[in-house]
């Protein structure tokens, strides 16, 4: 069985961010966690339903930095309802809200910095050490899994990671490598689980596109064709494991607080498919992790196809059209 993890990073906004208050914490709560809409919640609720009615698994990627501006009953508003749900919390972070909590910063030297790699091991060991404490104090179990906050991870995040006892990362996204914040030493051939600097390093999935190059599976990236189509291929390749990003906010323009109807369509019909799809499973980093690959080279991704890129450019275009950005 192919294992799909669907993650999702689950994150307040740190650039909707407005003041400490209650007030605004709950309009953040609304726009980036809950996804209130005049169409109903299309946020973490919508996505534990669909979970649950087609009895499938996700991974959310919780980031309790939040806390230090609002306190750790913001992160337990977010834990609660998905551990009431049966589905796997593990770690996010953004550094962002480090400028943000002045002189509640945890760390000594004060520093500040959009990405864990623009922190020094030691500074980012403290970091992780408040993220993983704040994440357990707000009703999570111990997290063994991570994933950097704009895939803003190096070398040294991997290690603090080990310092701190969680064993996963995944932070690195093959199909960006070069055009994203991450720093980890891997490159756009580390498709699968690898052991690196002390931790299992889980990449983000990829396809191929034309002209030679890869694109990350990410639900707002790839048509529902295009996912399904790269879950298949993983499945007859007989990869172990093939990961999906989503993010709390992403089926509605969070300004707006419109539904993305296109987005919401893929999300669902990923769920709904993925029930019944044959040789293929959802996991969690909690009770079935991904698997190293001991040996071999990794599984080469979907092919590129003329038509499936055509679906999406005009998918892409409507979507951007109708709804604009998150």
């Amino acid at each position: 069985m192919t294992r799909v993890f669907i993650t999702i990073d689950t994150e307040y906004s740190s650039g909707l961010y407005t003041g400490p208050g209650t007030v605004d914490r709950a309009d953040n709560y609304a726009r980036s966690i809950a996804c209130i809409t005049p169409e109903g919640p299309a946020g973490i609720t919508h996505k534990l339903q669909l979970l649950a009615q087609y009895g499938q698994k996700a991974v959310f990627f919780v980031d309790p930095m939040p806390a230090l501006v609002w306190g750790v009953a913001a992160i337990e508003d977010i834990v609660g309802p998905i551990l009431e749900a049966g589905q796997d919390v593990q770690l996010h972070c953004h550094t962002e809200w480090l400028a943000i909590a002045g002189s509640a910063n945890p760390l000594p030297s004060k520093a500040t910095g959009h990405n864990l790699a623009d922190f020094p091991f030691e500074e980012q060991c403290a970091i992780l050490d408040y993220a993983r404490a704040t994440l357990i104090a707000a009703g999570a179990p111990a997290p063994v899994a991570f994933r950097a906050g704009n895939y803003g991870a190096d070398d040294n995040t991997l290690r603090a990671l080990a310092a701190n006892g969680i064993d996963y990362d995944s932070s690195h996204c093959p199909a960006l490598v070069g055009a994203s914040a991450c720093a980890i030493s891997l490159g756009s051939e580390d498709r699968d689980p690898v052991g690196h600097m002390g931790v299992i390093e889980v990449p983000v999935g990829s396809i191929g596109t034309m002209g030679g190059g890869l694109r990350h599976a990410q639900i707002t990236a790839l048509t529902l064709g295009e996912m399904l189509g790269a879950i298949r291929h993983a499945r007859d390749s007989d990869r172990d494991s093939f990961t999906l990003v989503s993010h709390s906010f992403e089926l509605i323009n969070r300004r707006k607080l419109a539904v993305n109807h296109i987005v919401r369509r893929r999300f669902g019909g990923l769920v709904k498919t993925l029930a019944t799809m044959r040789g293929v499973t959802t996991g969690t980093y909690a009770h079935t992790p991904p698997v190293l690959r001991l040996t071999g080279a990794s599984a080469q991704p979907l092919p590129a196809s003329a038509m499936r890129t055509g679906r999406r450019l005009a998918e892409q275009l409507v979507s951007n059209t109708l709804y604009g950005a998150l």
